[in-house]
């Protein structure tokens, strides 16, 4: 009974944490199509939407986006270390698919790095300009980020619950 909760609880993390590590490459994907991106985002919000906060904000950030990529596009390296970096993070991941329990650090470090979005977002967001609806939109990544993760704790301490009650 024991080892069949213990391999459902398994299989669940394995799903959760296969899927965390597919949003979390495909975010930093989409950190290299930038100037794509905002394009597209551009000429979207400046037919569909009303908000006109949302489309001057857009608006603000082609018109940027397009004169560094034209005058300085090297600052654009910056963004590819971004979803460089987020790649990398995945790969940690591949560890708790494999041992969630003995890789526990890694779940744990992911939470702390989903709570520290918040601070993030409002300071610098604050400090570089940053409208607070889009602070709120990067803040979600925090959020969404905590979900998956705050499960495979919980499954985790379970399987950790399990195996030190199967010890005495």
């Amino acid at each position: 009974m024991k080892t069949q909760i213990t391999h459902i609880l398994t299989k669940k993390i394995k799903r959760i944490t296969l899927l965390f590590i597919l949003l979390l490459v495909l975010s930093g994907i989409t950190a290299f199509p930038l100037q794509t991106e905002i394009n597209f985002l551009a000429d979207y919000f400046n037919t569909v939407t009303s908000s006109r906060l949302i489309v001057q904000w857009i608006n603000q950030v082609n018109i940027a986006l397009n004169d560094v990529n034209q005058n300085y596009a090297f600052l654009a390296y910056g963004t590819d270390w971004l979803a460089f970096s987020h790649i990398i993070i995945s790969l940690f991941f591949i560890g708790v698919y494999i041992n969630p329990v003995q890789n526990i650090w890694v779940t744990k470090v992911g939470i702390i790095a989903c709570l520290l979005v918040f601070p993030l977002a409002f300071i610098a967001g604050n400090y570089r300009g940053i409208p607070l609806f889009w602070q709120l939109i990067d803040c979600c990544f925090g959020a969404f980020g905590l979900i998956p993760l705050l499960l495979i704790h919980q499954y985790t301490n379970q399987i950790i619950s399990i195996n030190n009650k199967s010890n005495f």
